[in-house]
């Protein structure tokens, strides 16, 4: 069975709805999908930096509010 749906005549929230609903399916076949290898290496670049002080931790709701605020 194939639906289509018209992106374009969506409101921006019913855009997000049908995109976090999407998200959660495929985040339940988490076990199905193989993290590609330039992941992996992102990953441990970030856990170096970390590691090295070149990184640092911020609260999500706090990066949230300042991407927020560049992007304004």
């Amino acid at each position: 069975m194939q639906n289509t749906i018209e992106i374009k005549q969506l409101s921006r929230e019913e855009k997000l709805r049908v995109m976090e609903a999407i998200w959660e399916d495929l985040s339940n076949e988490e076990e199905q999908v193989e993290s590609p290898d330039w992941h992996k290496k992102a990953l441990q670049e970030t856990e170096r930096r970390l590691s090295t002080g070149q990184e640092k931790i911020v609260d999500w709701q706090d990066a949230k509010k300042e991407l927020r605020k560049r992007f304004e």
